[in-house]
């Protein structure tokens, strides 16, 4: 058009960095804080509108913690890594990306890429492995998938968040070794080769400086080294300073409204210890994330809408089967015979959803499917069902048991102004839980201070002596029929549950069957303990929890016994669950919960019958002494929500198991590298195992697992042919490329993954014995034959130098060893490097 000018850009942040410069110092800095719990500061008369975040890794939630918009809901992070296909979990990215849009959101908080440390981490179901380069490449997929839709990745946590004991104050002690190998490694490799759009601090400290104001992870090698152009924000409340953490380059305060910035930060500017240029970079950065998704000018947030379609569901299934790990399967027990006539379920998860992990993971599914429902709607024999033993954490919440004054299941929320019930509500919600978590879904118009009350009916399906449990993150009261039951209002022991809440409070009181008996709990967000208030805000987040159960009447175990006797093949459930493993807290042990119940149960099933699958649900290892007696073993880990169909298709031989570990389960809990620095002291944890975590430990150390690193069975055998390579020598920019033949020898259809491990024959420094440096899953046909491409160039067999400070390849004989697991190798070949050489990124 003429006399209108066309700007055009030379680099695709541009345009944001343009306009950031434009904006005043007072607009710059409003933009480096959210606006709210989820959503960033919009500047509308400037063309800058609010882009909204969601968590997280395994679906996108959407606003709310708890109650939210129904979701779907994926396998969580280490499921998804044991299906070790990058393809594969590509589309579940793409997945992810178009149910973040559906949520109305622009940014997903996921993945989440820290290391399994130690068995004991909290998180660890929510990451992927304790192998760099597995994650890593696992990453790069995952981020791919989502970004293709427009949708911004946000890698975390950066860096060192390996534990969640003290998560917000733990001082994470690194050697810079370590650092680079293993736990920036996987950020890395996502770095390189698909980079995300933005990268998620971590709450930790590390060797001192907390990760969000800590320049040489942020500065010089984020930003300088490895050239990162996107959007730096904290984690949630995890923004410790004014100038420091925008100079190191933590763009970005979550969440809103501010904390650390606004008139704190323009005051550090006016004062010399802010620089103008630190805060004009990160509001471009802001702008850039906004460009990116929404785009500058862009338009109003959609509401949220749930998107349950087909294609997902069956995405969901095919992972949840593609993960799946059969560790064991003596006499070929699985898959299920047709000709079983009566088959025994027990155990404490066969009836119950155990789709995820607890925190910041979890979401409303649009459905869930339990081991009972997809094996009955699977089976043609007779199915006979018992529990088996109790292994709740805390008390069962009392959901089932409560009703609304319309006798639908529920509980009436009412919210008050202030923090002593005055007056008639502000406001009243309806929740199907009695775990009311307000984090996030406290109506905005009471806040900062509130208090509230629940209201509901609980009616008792059995006469007995029946248990109440409660606990409040602030003070509360719980009554019975008017009269105070349980008075929580001066706590001071804190629990675990909803990460600041008090310790359960149970009480026992005997009730009628078909009695109702009404309950009211006031309570409000005043902290607690109250010796904390001098510490910082009088008033935080509220929420309360309830639990109830009714007096057992029956011996599970048993009945668990007579049940199993009466079968031709019993299947036993156990493992953890979201209360068992979360976000917010450690395990405190690798024993199955609680107090031996389910290794009992094992024991006893075995025994009472020889034809016992044993399929272990958790995010992590766990003890299992009788694996030697038990034929068949099956880890299931958290699959979403179609964890009982795809279990079912894998027990009954619909499709062979395909997923491998990608974490070592070992013996028992001495045996792991964090053993002995786990989980600190003073505030301090030396990750002193250095670069020897997960499989490269107990192979230093001549310690055998009870389950390898990489292993898993499927229901056929592979027969591996002689790998050839073709070159001798890798150059510093050129590969050798791997070819090893791999044959399927039984009659089902089945995947293998081919491994590739690296060793360094002679090194100047200390290495471990191999690490996996590549991967293939191929599909096969009975009696066919592939040959199977391995890749390897320079990033293959370095190792970070802190004499040089860069990666080294050294001169010398490097063996790759071929296999189908990191014990079980099959074929090995060698190359050279011959002349040393080193690089930065």
């Amino acid at each position: 058009m003429a006399g209108k000018k066309i700007l055009s850009y030379e680099r695709p942040d541009d345009r944001a960095r343009e306009l950031a410069s434009k904006l005043t110092l007072e607009e710059q800095i409003a933009l480096l804080a959210g606006a709210d719990f989820w959503r960033t500061v919009a500047i509308p008369e400037k063309g800058v509108p609010s882009i909204k975040t969601t968590d997280g890794p395994n679906g996108a939630r959407g606003e709310f913690f708890k109650n939210g918009t129904p979701a779907a809901l994926f396998p969580c992070g280490i499921s998804l890594a044991a299906t070790w296909n990058t393809d594969l979990i590509e589309e579940v990215g793409k997945h992810l990306g178009d149910e973040t849009r559906a949520r109305g959101a622009n940014v997903l908080l996921a993945p989440t890429i820290c290391m399994h440390r130690s068995p004991l981490g909290g998180r660890n179901f929510e990451s992927f492995s304790e192998d760099p380069y597995l994650t890593g490449k696992l990453a790069v997929s995952y981020i791919r998938g989502v970004q293709s839709k427009g949708i911004a990745a946000t890698i975390k946590h950066f860096v060192g968040n390996e534990q969640e004991t003290i998560r917000m104050s733990i001082d994470s002690i690194i050697a810079e070794r370590p650092l680079r190998e293993i736990y920036l490694k996987p950020f890395e490799i996502a770095l390189r080769e698909c980079p995300p759009w933005a990268l998620m601090s971590s709450y930790n400290l590390i060797n001192g400086i907390h990760a969000d104001m800590h320049e040489h992870t942020l500065k010089e090698i984020l930003r300088g080294e490895w050239r990162f152009d996107g959007l730096v924000m904290s984690d949630w409340t995890g923004t410790n300073s004014v100038a420091e953490a925008i100079e190191a380059g933590c763009d970005l305060e979550m969440p809103g409204p501010t904390k650390w910035r606004g008139e704190r930060a323009l005051k550090a500017v006016e004062d010399g210890y802010l620089s103008r240029e630190a805060v004009e970079k990160a509001a471009g950065n802001v702008l850039y994330l906004v460009d990116r998704t929404k785009g500058l000018n862009g338009g109003q947030e959609p509401a949220e809408r749930s998107n349950d379609n087909p294609e997902t569901s069956a995405l969901i299934r095919q992972t949840g089967v593609e993960g799946l790990t059969l560790l064991k399967n003596e006499g070929s027990l699985l898959p299920i015979a047709a000709s079983a006539k009566k088959i025994a379920i027990i155990g404490p998860n066969a009836k119950r959803a155990i789709a995820g992990g607890g925190g910041s993971a979890s979401l409303n599914p649009y459905y869930t499917t339990t081991p009972f429902d997809g094996i009955k709607a699977r089976a043609e024999a007779e199915i006979l069902y018992s529990q088996g033993c109790d292994t709740a954490k805390w008390m069962p919440l009392a959901n089932d048991y409560c009703t609304l004054e319309s006798g639908e299941q529920g509980v009436v929320l009412e919210y008050y102004y202030g923090d002593r019930f005055k007056g008639e509500p502000a406001s009243v919600q309806l929740k199907q839980t009695t775990d009311l978590f307000l984090w996030d879904s406290a109506p905005k118009e009471v806040l900062p201070a509130y208090s509230f009350k629940v209201k509901t009916t609980l009616t008792p399906k059995t006469t007995g002596t029946h248990t109440f449990s409660f606990s409040s993150v602030g003070p509360g009261r719980l009554f019975l029929n008017g009269e105070l039951f349980i008075d929580n209002w001066d706590w001071t022991e804190e629990g675990e549950a909803m990460f600041e809440a008090s310790e359960d409070v149970v009480k026992s009181i005997h009730l009628e069957a078909g009695v109702p008996v009404t309950i009211l709990v006031e309570s409000n967000n005043e902290v607690r303990p109250a010796s904390k208030i001098s510490l910082g805000p009088t008033h935080h987040y509220g929420g309360c929890r309830i639990g109830y159960q009714e007096e057992a009447t029956v011996d599970l175990l048993q009945e668990a016994v007579d049940i199993a006797k009466a079968s031709d093949v019993a299947v036993v459930f156990v493992g953890l669950d979201a209360e068992w493993e979360s976000e917010g807290y450690d395990r405190q042990t690798m024993d199955l919960p609680k107090n031996g119940s389910q290794d009992r149960l094992v024991e006893a099933i075995v025994a009472a019958n020889p034809n016992t699958i044993v399929v272990n649900q958790s995010g992590t290892p766990v003890t299992m002494d009788w694996a030697d007696s038990v034929p068949a073993i099956m880890q299931a880990w958290y699959q979403g929500q179609e964890a009982g169909n795809a279990l079912a298709d894998v027990l009954f031989g619909d499709v062979s198991p395909s997923g491998k570990l990608p974490t070592t389960f070992p013996k028992r809990l001495a045996d792991n590298p964090a053993y002995h620095n786990w989980p600190g002291e003073n505030a301090k944890v030396v990750y002193g195992e250095g670069i020897y975590i997960g499989y490269r430990h107990y192979e230093r150390a001549r310690i055998e697992p009870r389950w390898a690193f990489g292993h898993g069975l499927a229901y056929t055998t592979f027969a591996y042919g002689d790998a050839v390579i073709d070159s001798p020598v890798l150059a510093e920019d050129g590969v050798v490329k791997i070819s090893v033949p791999v044959t399927n020898e039984g009659m089902m259809p089945a995947k293998e993954i081919v491994q590739a491990y690296v060793r360094d024959v002679k090194s100047r420094l200390p290495r471990p014995e191999k690490e996996l440096q590549a991967f293939v899953k191929v599909p096969l046909q009975p009696g066919e034959t592939r040959t199977v491409e391995i890749m390897l160039d320079k990033y293959s067999v370095g190792y970070y130098d802190t004499s040089v400070e860069a990666w080294i390849a050294e001169e010398g004989k490097f063996d790759v060893l071929i296999g189908s697991s990191s014990v079980d190798i099959r074929s090995t070949v060698s190359f050279e490097v011959k002349e040393s050489f080193t690089w930065v990124f």
